[in-house]
């Protein structure tokens, strides 16, 4: 077994840092005290809200690792690291906006031409353009090689035949960046042959169905692609080369805050109930965790800061990461569980435990994850 490949601990001026962190928290309280919003769990995936996505943008909190001449704010990973955990863990709307700020920002930096740069970015930073994710099919969730969209060349661009399941947000958002086989599958190189494309999903063709959670939520849904017309100009990267683009933005997916602190407001929430969350020895098991993520996550945002692979450490911050918030939900569940005088964290806590199941689930399932990092580490 070769020795794991280890991700040094970020790089930061704490003081930069923690000025930064004291105008996120003071403009989060702003925001609460004017009835903006209360507190939630899973608000990067189920708090669509264009107008605090507005007022982040005013701030320059979207686009903040977008370069200025693409209407960006050039700073750092690790700023932005800083004012995310602070949206999640209070947990902010940032859903409208997260998906094109974490992964289809530095994807377009990396692969996009120049002109879907210019097209794009200015958009995305002034929280004007909103993404989702064309990669899940029906019967390809984490097996990613296995997709059955295909994409056909034709006069002036390629023809996109297939469907997109668990498409976050796709009935509000703008475009989707779609994962197609542009080659017959190769048994001996299954992910060979994979290509990405842009597509505008109010184009003719693209059938956009709802998929509506037990709990009666809709955020996720089912994307029809019949003979949908994608020019040139919209094809993402190099054609044949979509495994390698995918696994590059999945760094970006896997490794954030979001992994940890989804349910993070369910902690503060127990504690200040007067119950006896306060004094359960689990409650610091679990701060314990959660720190140690908190320096697992903000180091891959160093390794990405520096433009080194993190696919590895991505893989484990999510797999410890979403085990962790589950826990988190169990916890503040059990803790209200039975009190008439806990109503309101008790509602916050059901929403936590019926989002439960999706944790280990979206992004990569936890057991293939496992299996990633195992490889990754040399095991047999």
């Amino acid at each position: 077994m070769s020795a794991p490949r280890l991700v040094p601990p970020a790089s930061v001026d704490p003081e930069a840092t923690a000025a930064l962190r004291d105008e996120v928290r003071a403009f989060l309280a702003d925001q609460r005290a004017r009835g903006a919003f209360e507190p939630a769990v899973d608000s990067w995936l189920t708090g669509w809200d264009e107008e605090f996505t507005a007022a982040l943008a005013a701030r320059g909190w979207l686009g903040m690792t977008v370069p200025v001449e693409y209407g960006g704010h050039g700073r750092s990973f690790l700023e932005r690291f800083v004012v995310t955990e602070e949206l999640l863990a209070a947990g902010a709307p940032v859903a409208a906006h997260w998906i094109a700020d974490r992964q289809i920002v530095p994807s377009l930096l990396k692969y996009g031409t120049e002109a879907q740069k210019r097209r794009f970015l200015p958009r995305i930073a002034a929280g004007e353009c909103f993404f989702g994710i064309g990669m899940s099919e029906p019967d390809s969730g984490s097996d990613l090689a296995s997709v059955r969209t295909r994409a056909t060349q034709s006069d002036g661009g390629w023809t996109l035949t297939g469907t997109k399941v668990w498409t976050s947000g796709a009935h509000h958002c703008h475009a989707f960046i779609v994962l197609a086989r542009t080659a017959p599958v190769d048994p001996a190189h299954r992910h060979a042959g994979l290509s990405q494309f842009i597509v505008d999903l109010a184009a003719p063709g693209v059938d956009i169905r709802p998929i509506v959670s037990m709990n009666g939520s809709h955020h996720f849904n089912e994307v029809i692609l019949d003979d949908v017309f994608v020019p040139d100009d919209m094809v993402f990267g190099t054609i044949g080369n979509g495994w390698t683009q995918v696994t590059s933005e999945l760094s970006f997916e896997r490794s954030g805050p979001e992994r940890f602190l989804s349910t993070f407001p369910l902690l503060p929430a127990a504690v200040d109930d007067n119950g006896t969350a306060a004094t359960d020895p689990d409650l610091g098991r679990l701060i314990g965790r959660i720190a140690g993520l908190h320096q697992m996550s903000s180091a891959v945002a160093g390794a990405l800061e520096r433009h080194e692979p993190a696919d590895l450490p991505a893989a484990v911050v999510k797999v410890l990461g979403t085990s962790t918030e589950g826990d988190v939900a169990e916890f503040a569940d059990y803790h209200a569980g039975g009190r008439t005088d806990a109503a309101e964290l008790a509602a916050l806590a059901a929403t936590a435990v019926d989002q439960r199941p999706g944790f280990t689930l979206r992004g990569g399932t936890n057991e293939v994850l496992r299996g990633v990092i195992a490889r990754g580490l040399g095991m047999r």
